[in-house]
């Protein structure tokens, strides 16, 4: 029967306690159930005729699939409709712990815990309303358990080759659930909303962190705020002045690439970082032959083309000595010429600031992808304070990158321990009860 010990195919004997089942090795005072056993409804919405149309700035809220996050909802965009419309969806009304699973398109299998925000709202036909029996289940267990491996492998199962095409009710009924007591249920669901609550909080200081760093570039990049011991006017420098631009990879085919001794910087990493991570980089086959731009110590490199002004000419600075390295062909680089008393990150700093890519965007030409000109790149003309004080603002704006840093590592490893926490609580292998 379902559920009943087995025999450990590999030959490794059970730990004491604990018995082989279909879903996995579990303790022996769990169950197995599916969802249909232990709900009490299994059903999705409707979306009212006329679609967005019909709702309304206030009113009942109505959950669409892009609210449903993996855990969480995202209510920043949420519809709401009339009273009347609701009405007519009585059978859809979402309770408190009802478990919101999305079932059609890309973000088939997230899911998320119904609160007093949406109570007394409705769903549309993409997201589906899983009601537990309170007495047997608990509804954050269930979502931790559909979002879990064993829980994605299910829903994943259901898809024709890989492809996510949509869930129907009986599959979302036969899913396999690991049951234990329901005080062990509410303390795991517990541990792991505590480790959510951490990380989110994680996630707001982090944005708050960039907001601050935002608002100091901001101030020390225009010179509206002077750090202490600097004071006198600034100089406006065209950048022709101080240094010359050189192309990225020419001539080369898609063989070329992923292969050679040659490395070259990729795109994403002139567009995520303000200095470029000098592990992020790709081989490419360079003959000795080739005149081809290497990139140097100091240098800055721009991307010359994007598909949307929000990204061209993002700006990177190297600040590592760099053996047969080039440039990858959509970027260009500028480089400092001697006694230009100017400081390569103060400067990448400066294109990353409001008024940097104000100025970038101004440059920017093209329908359906933007283009930055070599030419009249160097045709701008920035304020320009004493090197000294150009060091101080980078030293400033650099720690403030590195507490940033060191707090999305710390998210990023809190992530990980969560999800081993997942691993090891979900299937009983460390027990909270």
């Amino acid at each position: 029967g379902r559920g009943t010990p087995k025999k450990d195919g590999g030959g490794m004997k059970l730990r004491s306690g604990y018995k082989q089942t279909d879903i996995g090795v579990l303790p022996k005072d769990w169950s197995i159930s599916r969802v249909g056993d232990e709900a009490l409804k299994v059903g999705s919405g409707i979306t009212p005729t006329g679609g967005e149309s019909v709702y309304q700035r206030e009113g009942r809220p109505f959950v669409r699939s892009q609210n449903v996050g993996w855990g969480e909802l995202l209510l920043n965009d949420v519809a709401y409709i009339s009273n009347e419309l609701h009405e007519s969806f009585a059978s859809t009304e979402i309770k408190v712990d009802d478990v919101f699973l999305n079932i059609t398109g890309a973000s088939i299998g997230r899911s998320a815990v119904a609160d007093a925000r949406v109570a007394n709202g409705n769903v549309n036909q993409h997201v589906c309303i899983v009601r537990p029996k309170k007495k047997s289940l608990n509804a954050r267990f269930l979502n931790y358990i559909l979002l879990s491996g064993l829980g994605q492998r299910q829903i994943d199962s259901f898809q024709a080759g890989g492809n996510r095409q949509g869930l129907n009710f009986e599959q979302i009924r036969s899913l396999e659930l690991p049951v234990p007591q329901l005080d062990e249920q509410r303390a795991i669901a517990a541990a792991l909303s505590d480790t959510d609550a951490f990380i989110n909080s994680l996630d707001r200081l982090l944005a708050k962190k960039r907001d601050i760093k935002q608002a100091v570039m901001q101030q020390l990049l225009t010179g509206k705020q002077r750090l202490p011991g600097f004071s006198g006017v600034w100089d406006v420098k065209r950048l022709s002045e101080l240094g010359y631009t050189f192309g990225g990879l020419t001539g080369k085919t898609k063989t070329d690439f992923g292969e050679g001794v040659a490395k070259y910087i990729p795109f994403l990493n002139i567009i995520k970082n303000v200095v470029v991570d000098p592990l992020s980089l790709e081989r490419v086959i360079v003959a000795p032959a080739e005149v081809q731009n290497l990139v140097a110590k100091g240098d800055l490199f721009f991307n010359g083309s994007s598909e949307t002004p929000e990204e061209v000419g993002m700006c990177s600075v190297l600040l590592e000595r760099m053996h047969n390295t080039y440039l990858n062909s959509f970027c260009f680089g500028y480089r400092l010429k001697e006694g230009a008393k100017a400081s390569g990150i103060y400067l990448a700093y400066y294109f990353r600031s409001n008024e940097g890519r104000k100025l970038v965007f101004s440059l920017a030409q093209g329908a359906t992808r933007y283009n930055l000109s070599k030419t009249n790149f160097l045709k701008l003309a920035i304020p320009f304070p004493e090197l000294s004080e150009q060091t101080a603002i980078a030293a400033v704006l650099s720690d403030m990158d590195a507490e940033i840093d060191a707090l999305i590592q710390r998210r990023d490893k809190t992530r990980a321990i969560k999800q081993g926490m997942m691993q090891e609580l979900l299937t009983g292998r460390t027990r909270l009860v």
